[in-house]
């Protein structure tokens, strides 16, 4: 409930984000575009550096203190944007909420201490879906409270932050036992010695960078979905937040149940494999699609994609032991905010490449086409790391 109640924040705010940098900067959708792929980095560049400290804080204090100071940050950070008349103060706003992003890695610390080795993977799924059932509700809302101004829902998403304080002091108990706690050291610590520690245990190396290649591929629909349907289909906020709530539904049933059955009938690897192919399929075929209909019947495809992640992420937990869970959360949510902060710049790079004024060949799907090849990539790396372990 906590992760649903702030995923509903996060997604609230981004039908509105073209039109909101239009209104405090001017310029293009293609110039917007590209200012959100700044925006987006620069809240990923502040959850990199900070996921790491926030997890293995969480290995030292537990996971419910880091949860709950973190809420009350976000809280403040959404009403800064709802504030925001600048282009700075939005990239402020930015820089505040990517600090306070560690909800997902605590959060997975939290269900790693509370759950068996061989359930992590369904239960990882759930803890997904739940992302995802947020992310059906929050566009979905964001793209009808955009009728009423572009900053509405930003006082809604700190509403909804607020609310989640309140349920988590009241609700959330704490489940790291002493004895799984361990000293804080700057050194494991900050992103860089974490990731060396983390590098450590045999086999996590590759499959983190299969995790940074999906990732970074997959980002391209928050980072570009809002303004390659206005450029492709013509789409209003409303329209936007309706389609993001249907890519929502679609995840959400597959990490509640498709997981579960991927998990029993392919095992890990063959999900993480099935995963990473339907990605890639669903971004060739969005490369090319004109119709938005289209684009809304391929939804279903693209988020058979999403059976990928918890299944890659189970396969790295169980190489941890349990009293580094937290870390291991927390290297990955530096992975995947390195993603965050590689995928904005270049998904709205190439996006205002083939679609500024005067482009060669006008192609606003280009960054999917840019995804599938990532998504090769990745599966090629994935199957290449599975041959050397046998």
């Amino acid at each position: 409930m906590t992760v649903t109640i702030d995923s509903m924040g996060i997604g609230l705010i981004m039908p509105v984000m073209p039109d909101l940098i239009t209104e405090v900067n001017g310029g293009t959708l293609a110039n917007a575009a590209i200012w959100g792929g700044i925006l987006s980095a620069s809240y990923a560049v502040m959850q990199f550096v900070f996921g790491p400290i926030l997890g293995s804080l969480s290995d030292r204090f537990g996971r419910r203190r880091v949860l709950l100071v973190s809420l009350a940050v976000m809280t403040v950070d959404y009403v800064v944007m709802a504030l925001a008349g600048s282009i700075w103060l939005l990239l402020l706003g930015r820089l505040i909420g990517g600090i306070t992003a560690a909800t997902q890695a605590t959060a997975a610390a939290y269900i790693a201490d509370i759950t068996p080795a061989n359930d992590r993977g369904a239960r990882f799924g759930l803890l997904s879906a739940a992302f995802g059932m947020g992310f059906i509700l929050g566009p979905l809302i964001g793209g009808l409270l955009g009728d009423l101004g572009t900053r509405a829902p930003f006082w809604a998403a700190a509403a909804l932050a607020g609310a989640n304080l309140i349920f988590g002091m009241i609700i959330l108990p704490e489940t790291l036992k002493p004895e799984n706690r361990r000293a804080f050291s700057l050194a494991r610590a900050n992103p860089l010695g974490a990731l060396r520690s983390v590098r450590k245990l045999p086999g996590l190396a590759p499959l983190l960078v299969v995790l940074f290649l999906y990732q970074v591929s997959f980002h391209v629909y928050p980072v570009i979905w809002s303004y390659f349907t206005q450029a492709q289909f013509s789409w209003d906020p409303g329209m936007i937040g309706l389609s993001l709530a249907a890519f929502g539904v679609s995840i959400a049933i597959v990490q509640a149940g498709v997981i579960r059955l991927s998990l029993r009938h392919l095992g890990e690897v063959g999900t993480v494999i099935a995963g990473l192919c339907f990605a890639a399929l669903s971004f060739v075929l969005l490369t090319v699609v004109t119709s938005g209909a289209l684009a809304l019947a391929l939804t279903p495809i693209a988020a058979l994609a999403a059976i990928a992640t918890p299944a890659l992420q189970s396969i790295m937990s169980a190489k941890c032991a349990d009293d580094a869970q937290g870390e291991l959360q927390g290297v990955i949510a530096s992975v995947n905010a390195l993603a965050l902060i590689t995928s904005p710049l270049l998904m709205t790079s190439v996006f205002a490449k083939f679609t500024s004024p005067g482009t060669a060949y006008y192609l606003p799907g280009a960054p999917f086409l840019a995804s599938a090849a990532l998504c090769v990539l990745g599966l090629a790396l994935f199957l290449r790391a599975r041959r050397r372990k046998g």
